[in-house]
């Protein structure tokens, strides 16, 4: 099986993300003294920085963790809930039906750092300036633009001239879209965590105090007065095509802080599965596996037609199931345990035939009778953009960057893993530089997840008032006896949990080792109301890279679906850990993507 890269394998440590450059600062976390959790940490804060196309402070994370201490397996969720001004009727008087996918309409609460500081304080053994210098670093005195970046900003350069000059202050240095190459800063930002460390340690008798207290700085101090200003004072374009104000406030902020709950899992072929709950799209990878069951996928070419058809297949029986029955379990009775039961999902299973399914499909847990929204069907036959690997590149809005370009950029992966047992599957992602204004006094935009909710009334991801969107966002780690054995994920919106499970597949039941799997060719299917503006739907559409075997794709399109080539590398971006056992002896072992020259693992 050709590779790029070989699979790193080590006992010391483990350290993956989606940029070089947090990587390293993850691993020298591990140098230092710290764990999984710690490297962790300092890998996602400077995620916010070198990959400002893709996640910054504004955003939102979901975690998967182990914690070899105590033995257990837990969820964080840095996912925070709509502002208490985000109602139907108050977008209704806007004139809307959507929540626009761009500006200050969009934002739920920031929950990426609560979630980080909650894993560091609980979790890690640091202090809050080790983790935290990496990125004022970078943001002080700069880092390489990759050529995503610079494409993801030319492609958004002319809107910020024309109708977001704060973010043309910080992403076109001298007017211009910077450069492959050239060193890109953000001292605003740098000095907006300087000034949060500095307050913290102030405030902070001893490591918890200080952690503690930075939280405080962020959802109660300096940050969440200058966010609540900038919704109450300004107005800007958004993607409805008018400007508007935003609803989020600093009460809303200091109303939130991330949890720690137990995972949805699954068991298959000797494998726990761990997943975010049913306020992620984290359970779908389940219900894929609970129908794959029952297929010898062992048996089957993994670069084949069957395999790809009986995944795709599945993959759209349980995206249906997503669309009518998750949502926020605080507002919503989810049928889960029935969702991955074997009754359920033998039933399920029948309706895979040899030909694409056309239709959208949820089940009736329980008895139960699904609804769903009404949601724009594009017509296949008409003529679409460009099919980046990324989802839904079809789609006419800008709500999940970059519909001005052909490479779409959305979110970030890391994982870490250490020599104590320890490791941690992370989500970073929303807050992108392309997703609202820059706040000029903190050098940092708000994120877009509310774009989720449905302003329709009566389903499980209609709008309310301090619940949490249905995310896309969905880190795995899979167990072996009750030990962590992965950790992994991929960008990709609503294909997230396609391009991973694919992966998994490869790697359990083929023999791809970790690298082999990540580079593999990858697929999925946009057959699902896309979870972002303008919440587009497309039929049969299946985009997959140019590197299958001409026969696959062939057989795929004459098994009716709707084939498009997205190119050699472009579909996802996956990284991973792993611990491993051979014989009396283990080994720690990481991979990452080659595509977009970005990601890259590194252990010892």
């Amino acid at each position: 099986m050709f590779t790029t890269r070989p699979e790193i394998r080590g006992t010391h440590g483990m350290v993956a993300s989606t940029h070089y450059l947090a990587t390293m600062a993850g691993w020298r976390m591990l140098e230092i003294g710290g764990n999984a959790f710690d490297a962790a940490v300092a890998t996602g804060l400077a995620l916010q920085v070198v990959h400002p196309y893709q996640n910054g402070p504004g955003g939102d994370l979901p975690i998967v963790l182990h914690n070899a201490a105590t033995g257990k397996t837990e969820v964080i969720c840095g996912q925070g809930v709509a502002p208490q001004a985000a109602t139907i009727e108050a977008y209704n008087a806007l004139g809307l039906d959507l929540v626009p996918g761009t500006g200050l309409l969009a934002p739920c609460v920031p929950g990426a750092f609560d979630a980080w500081m909650l894993l560091l304080r609980d979790y890690g053994r640091l202090s809050l300036r080790d983790v935290i210098e990496p990125a004022i670093g970078y943001a002080r005195d700069g880092y390489a633009v990759v050529p995503m970046m610079q494409t993801i900003i030319e492609g958004v350069a002319d809107l910020f001239r024309t109708a977001w000059p704060t973010s043309a202050d910080q992403w076109l240095p001298n007017g211009n879209v910077p450069k492959v190459g050239d060193m890109h800063r953000t001292p605003v930002l740098a000095a907006t965590y300087q000034r949060l460390l500095n307050e913290a340690e102030s405030n902070g008798a001893n490591r918890e105090d200080t952690i503690e207290a930075a939280r405080r700085v962020f959802y109660e101090g300096f940050i969440a007065e200058e966010i609540d200003k900038f919704c109450r004072e300004t107005e800007w374009l958004d993607s409805s095509g008018e400007k508007h104000g935003g609803l989020l406030t600093a009460d809303d902020m200091a109303n939130w802080n991330a949890t720690v709950e137990a995972p949805a899992t699954y068991d298959y072929d000797g494998y726990t599965v761990c997943k975010p709950g049913v306020w992620s799209q984290g359970p779908v990878f389940l219900q894929q596996l609970a129908l794959l069951k029952g297929f010898n996928i062992a048996g089957m070419d993994p670069l084949g037609p069957e395999f790809a058809h009986t995944q795709i297949e599945c993959a759209k029986l349980a995206l249906a199931d997503r669309e009518a029955w998750y949502g926020d379990p605080v507002v919503n009775d989810v049928p889960l345990e029935t969702l991955l039961s074997d009754t359920y999902n033998d039933e399920r299973r029948n309706m895979v035939g040899e030909s694409a399914s056309t239709e959208f499909l949820p089940g009736s847990p329980d008895g139960r009778e699904p609804k769903l929204a009404e949601f724009a069907i594009l017509d296949p036959n008409a003529k679409q953009a460009p099919g980046a690997g990324e989802p839904n590149a079809a789609r006419a809005g800008i709500g999940e960057p970059n519909a001005a370009s052909n490479a779409d950029g959305d979110t970030v992966h890391c994982d870490a893993a250490d020599s104590e047992g320890n490791m941690v599957a992370c989500m970073p992602s929303g807050g992108w530089l392309q997703s609202s204004p820059t706040i000029p006094s903190l050098g940092f935009c708000l994120g877009t997840r509310a774009q989720m909710f449905w302003l329709q009334e009566g389903f499980p991801t209609t709008l309310r008032p301090g619940i949490r969107p249905r995310t896309t966002l969905s880190p795995t780690m899979a167990l072996r006896d009750g030990a962590p054995a992965l950790a992994f994920g991929t960008p990709g919106g609503d294909a997230q949990d396609q391009w991973a499970l694919t992966m998994f597949l490869r790697h359990i039941h083929h023999g791809y080792n970790l690298q082999e799997a990540i580079d593999a060719p990858n697929f999925h299917t946009d057959h699902l109301p896309s979870s972002f503006y303008p919440r587009t739907f497309q039929p049969a559409v299946v985009k997959a890279e140019d590197r299958f075997p001409p026969a696959t794709i062939a057989e795929l399109r004459r098994r009716g679906h709707l084939m498009t080539m997205v190119g050699d590398w472009s579909s996802g971006r996956m990284v991973a850990v792993g611990r491993e056992h051979d014989g009396n002896d283990w080994f720690l072992k990481g991979a990452a993507h080659p595509r977009f020259q970005e990601a890259y693992a590194v252990g010892r």
